[in-house]
């Protein structure tokens, strides 16, 4: 793949906020912890709400969006599988637009989620799309244009969207 242009942590968090975004629920992960869990907790336009469970978060944005709230859930992939139940029942039945950023911790470099050793984020995409959920893959900073965009239209259909944040950001 040999991407010259890095993901910036940056990039993501102002595309969130071009998106009306005004609320990050996380728990904690490598993957993103440096340049955006961080730097979001000291933004002082951005509320971070930590939670223990990813599923909880996926009901704490579930709630948001019933008061006109947009908010994005900020966890590892890990968390995401553990969630599932939770994203099926209030984002796919209940059609609730609940916004994630997931990151692959312990994605290897120059491979896609598709091309993975690691069996958690090989069956990634495989579960998004049995799942009919819209996914995002981050690679590289111009991607983060598109934030913007995925996150409007996931308000607008009232569906949940994913973001794979597939490399570290910088």
């Amino acid at each position: 793949m040999g991407n010259t242009d890095s993901l910036a942590g940056v990039s993501i968090i102002n595309g969130f906020k071009s998106a009306g975004v005004k609320t990050i629920v996380a728990v904690p992960d490598i993957v993103t912890c440096d340049h955006m869990l961080w730097p979001i907790s000291r933004d002082e336009e951005l509320k971070l709400v930590m939670v223990c469970k990813e599923d909880e978060g996926v009901s704490v944005c579930a709630g948001m969006s019933y008061a006109d709230h947009r908010a994005v859930l900020l966890i590892q992939h890990t968390g995401f599988l553990d969630s599932v139940n939770a994203i099926r029942a209030m984002g796919m039945d209940y059609q609730l637009p609940i916004v994630m950023a997931v990151g692959l911790q312990g994605m290897e470099v120059d491979k896609l989620p598709s091309e993975s050793k690691h069996n958690g984020i090989l069956i990634l995409e495989p579960i998004l799309q049995a799942m009919n959920i819209s996914y995002s893959l981050l690679l590289q900073d111009s991607d983060a244009a598109g934030i913007f965009e995925s996150i409007d239209q996931a308000y607008k259909i009232t569906r949940p969207h994913v973001f794979l944040i597939v490399r570290s950001p910088v």
